[in-house]
């Protein structure tokens, strides 16, 4: 659903941790601010807020100072490391006062692991500064003073819930390493299991590491650089894809046996030719063993996918976010999804008795989409449309199929929409739009241009898709003024929402103001 990195283990990065596992818990401040900042002072510092990227927001002198580790109300001894011109950056030292929200980590290597920012939050308290990211960048980026955020949608159990994992790969003549890049850099962070994807994928680590020591598999990762591995949560399925900067024949030999290593793979591929250094999987993908693809159930309705598959990483969560709207889909009632990349709202959508049009600009993506419709018997309700958004919109099948939807469904990459795609749903006159968004600022800019074309934001539904990251998902209704607007009901309660604090602060923080820090 999304083809940006947002949700990409292991190619995420972060300052590295100073917390309590790195620097002492002290009763009182012996260093005092620098009257001239410069990199090598120590100071005092109470920070007030967080980024989204889990760094700590302070202020020395007046000037902003951002730290990881620390959180709000906690008082700290920093040691500068750059200063910017309208910023610092510092390490945290000595911590003097403790914050209430916050919570011990429950990874030996979060801080070092670029994965997860926010271990050292409470969980509660995490979906309380979620809440408030998302009503700061509605506020200050979108002008939405007045609006209401709900509170956010969160786990039941806030761990073990990734579907995808990408571990970096490093053959090496003693032993294969297998981890994490660390946090803003490509050194490796080598792990022996990881708390946060389910437990058939944890214990996949293991047999990853069981056949890189055995000589009938190890061969097969001499050149590997990336292992990307899906699992079906409902089905137990597994799809496992190595990939390598050309075709490897070490592979294809090796898959019989390399899938007798990984519990419940039924489907082993070689992943060549990245287009860059960066790329976790290649251009180009050879199935070697077993099947293309994993089959995952949500809500009664089946997905075949595979490791390429633009598929969400949270299948508890797409449930809830299915349940959230099935109020608002009536049998025959018209929708077009925009970025539906492999269909995954648009099937369920047609699953729900709706005539869906999707339209996604990858092809591999459309083919997948209509694999799944045939496989959910919904093809007389579903199509599918390739080709670029903006442009599809502006083409006769995609205009015609604006002027009779009666709602525009959005789940845009992290970049959000686009003005010209914005522009062609005003101009079809569409009643309802419904808005999912991984990135807040684009999404307050987006509601922005849609009230200026004359839509009225509605609900504001944020889901916890990323529990212990600085991401957060958020779905929101808009309706045409003196349309026919289609009413969802509230979210169900969950587990914390009676132990949700109030965040402790209102700062100035936020992805316009700083956007080289607070979208890192």
């Amino acid at each position: 659903m999304k083809r940006t990195a947002c949700c990409a283990h292991s190619t995420r990065r972060n300052t590295p941790r100073s917390g309590p596992a790195a620097a002492r818990i002290s009763s009182a401040a012996d260093a005092a601010p620098p009257g001239n900042l410069v990199a090598g002072s120590v100071a005092a510092v109470t920070f007030t807020d967080l980024l989204a990227n889990g760094q700590a927001v302070g202020r020395i002198d007046g000037l902003v100072i951002f730290v990881t580790g620390p959180l709000p109300g906690e008082s700290v001894d920093v040691r500068v490391t750059s200063v910017k011109a309208k910023y610092a950056v510092g390490e945290a030292l000595t911590y003097h006062t403790r914050s209430p929200l916050r919570a011990e980590p429950f990874c030996p290597v979060f801080g070092v692991c670029g994965g997860c920012q926010v271990q050292h939050l409470a969980y509660p308290a995490q979906l309380a500064w979620k809440e408030q990211i998302v009503r700061n960048a509605l506020r200050r980026i979108g002008g939405f003073t007045d609006i209401v955020v709900a509170h956010p949608v969160g786990m039941a159990h806030p761990r073990a819930y990734r579907n995808k994992m990408s571990l970096v790969v490093v053959p090496r003549a003693d032993a294969t390493r297998f981890g994490f890049y660390q946090a803003r850099s490509h050194e490796l962070v080598p792990i022996e299991a990881c708390p946060v994807v389910v437990p058939q994928l944890d214990a996949a680590i293991a047999g990853l590491h069981a056949a890189a020591a055995d000589p009938r598999t190890a061969p097969a990762f001499n050149d590997v650089k990336h292992a990307i591995m899906r699992v079906g949560t409902a089905s137990g399925q597994a799809v496992l894809s190595l990939t390598t900067e050309r075709h490897s024949a070490a592979i294809a030999a090796a898959a019989p046996a390399l899938a007798e290593k990984i519990p419940g793979v039924v489907g082993i591929s070689n992943s060549f030719e990245p287009r860059n250094a960066n790329a976790v999987l290649g251009r180009k993908m050879a199935y070697v063993w077993g099947a293309r693809e994993m089959e995952e159930v949500i809500e009664g309705v089946r997905f075949r996918v595979s490791p390429a598959s633009f598929f969400q990483v949270n299948s508890d969560m797409v449930g809830r976010i299915f349940r959230f709207m099935a109020p608002g889909l009536a049998p025959g009632r018209k929708v077009v999804d925009l970025y539906c990349g492999a269909g995954t709202f648009a099937i369920f959508f047609a699953a729900r008795g709706a005539q869906v049009v999707g339209i996604e600009e990858n092809p591999a993506a459309i083919r997948e989409a209509n694999l799944n419709a045939e496989l959910n018997a919904v093809t007389g309700r579903a199509r599918f449309i390739a080709g670029r958004v903006e442009g599809a919109v502006a083409a006769a099948g995609g205009r015609a199929a604006l002027n009779a939807a009666d709602i525009v469904f959005l789940d845009p990459p992290r970049k959000g929409s686009d003005e010209a795609t914005l522009d062609a749903i005003a101009a079809a006159g569409v009643d309802n739009v419904w808005y999912l968004s991984c990135n807040p600022a684009t999404l307050a800019r987006d509601l922005r241009t849609l009230e200026t074309k004359g839509y009225v934001p509605g609900l504001v539904q944020p889901f916890d898709m990323f529990p212990q990251t600085g991401h957060v998902e958020t779905f929101v209704t808009l309706h045409r003024r003196g349309g026919s607007p289609i009413g969802l009901p509230p979210a169900d309660a969950f587990p914390w929402l009676d132990d949700m604090p109030a965040w402790p602060a209102e700062e100035r923080f936020t992805g316009d103001e700083f956007a080289d820090l607070g979208d890192r």
